[in-house]
């Protein structure tokens, strides 16, 4: 079986798990990534075309629709110009230890995220994130400190009671 097809065959069997604890397993069993830590949460079911440009250190947590762009096939467009050879660009992704990268965010080629870092759901990150830090929007800024961060949520209670959980959404609302 040409690798192409074992490629394909092998992101839609990763795309239809639908446990992504099974998930990660397989990911880290297979080699699906450059390399992938310890303790890494990857609960995307859509892998990057260019899985090996991508290298996970440990305690990661990347949530749904998190896209990886490691590469740039503009090359296409350009080379039809008939101006010379355009090269296909492939740029790697590193995440360091500790990160969280929230739903929906993209990631592009050539960045560095972390240590001790936050993606904020909705990001696009368009340059490296520096060491402890959270951002936010696009392009991605910091807006706080990693630690502060961590302070907010050390004093956030747990609550699964959905009654509960609705009065606090509504009391909030109310406060203006």
């Amino acid at each position: 079986m040409k690798s192409y097809t074992k490629n394909q065959l092998m992101r839609l069997h990763i795309a239809l798990m639908l446990n992504s604890d099974k998930r990660n397993i397989y990911l880290k069993k297979h080699n699906v990534f450059y390399s992938m830590g310890n303790n890494v949460f990857f609960q995307p079911r859509i892998i990057p075309s260019d899985p090996k440009l991508i290298k996970f250190h440990d305690n990661i947590v990347v949530t749904s629709n998190v896209t990886f762009v490691t590469h740039d096939i503009f090359n296409q467009g350009l080379n039809n110009l008939n101006q010379g050879h355009f090269a296909y660009e492939q740029k790697p992704i590193e995440i360091m230890d500790n990160v969280f990268i929230g739903c929906n965010s993209t990631i592009l080629g050539n960045i560095r995220i972390g240590p001790n870092a936050v993606i904020a759901a909705g990001s696009v990150v368009t340059k490296d994130v520096e060491e402890g830090t959270v951002v936010a929007g696009n392009p991605a800024r910091v807006i706080e400190t990693f630690n502060d961060f961590v302070e907010h949520r050390k004093n956030q209670e747990e609550c699964f009671d959905l009654n509960t959980i609705w009065n606090k959404f509504y009391e909030e609302k109310n406060k203006d």
